[in-house]
């Protein structure tokens, strides 16, 4: 498998070029970033993709996305151009640029995760099983992350919250609960805190007035994300077109 790593330079982005250098069965096909700082091994999009079809290039292709939810549209745009599969680990992207993400994946594969874990994965499906067990319980979510994080709530904090919602769709989120009302009875309250450098602790509460049942997942090493996409591209790279996430890889 030949990979295009977008957000080279960024932390995880040099990580996730370690692990693809070490890994038998992959290899780098280009190094992507906006900002190189003069270094010539790092490309743009635009550069790969106007070689793009002078190369030939045969086999199996894929882009791992590990940059800025900033360059979404020209991520797929290129991916749309050259009918690549992509793999956005890229979170804080807006609902147009969800929407389109999800138009783009009726023309190729596209892997979209607010978490590369597959320990979240997990946690996400005792949340929908756990909500759907006590359907009246208050479902609340904690996020503490590294003061470094740029978007708040976090992605995985989001897509725990819309697990909670496939169980019972009447919930609403609230993000940074504040103000003089009651808690709302179908309110996922969202609490985000930044501090030191944490890599991500997340934990969703559900309670009922008898009882109340803790989720928590702990991240220890960035690594576990630089993994978890590894996984996910060997996976995405034998898909038809479509939408795609860590349940789909788990299931």
């Amino acid at each position: 498998m030949n990979v295009i790593i977008n957000g080279a330079l960024g932390y995880m982005g040099r990580l996730l070029t370690k692990k693809v250098e070490d890994a038998p069965d992959m290899e780098i096909a280009a190094l992507v970033d906006h900002d190189s700082d003069g270094e010539s091994i790092y490309k743009s999009l635009s550069d790969v993709s106007a070689t793009w079809n002078d190369n030939g290039n045969a086999g199996e292709y894929i882009v791992i996305d590990f940059s800025n939810a900033a360059g979404t549209e020209a991520l797929l745009e290129f991916g749309l151009a050259n009918k690549i599969p992509l793999l956005i680990a890229t979170t804080g992207q807006s609902d147009e640029q969800r929407n389109l993400i999800k138009e783009a994946s009726k023309e190729i594969p596209l892997f979209y995760s607010g978490n590369m874990s597959l320990g979240v994965a997990l946690l996400a499906d005792l949340v929908r099983q756990t909500v759907s067990k006590f359907p009246d319980a208050d479902v609340e979510i904690i996020e503490t992350h590294h003061v470094r994080k740029v978007d708040a709530p976090s992605g995985t904090a989001l897509l725990l919250a819309n697990a909670a919602k496939e169980a019972r769709p009447t919930l609403e989120t609230n993000v940074g609960r504040n103000g003089s009302s009651k808690r709302g009875v179908n309110e996922i309250g969202i609490s985000s805190v930044r501090r030191g450098n944490i890599v991500g602790i997340h934990e969703v509460i559900i309670s009922t007035e008898s009882q109340s049942i803790t989720l928590k997942h702990e991240a220890h090493d960035r690594g576990l994300f630089a993994d978890g996409a590894i996984s996910a591209a060997k996976f995405l790279v034998n898909q038809t077109p479509g939408l795609y996430d860590m349940k789909s890889l788990i299931d």
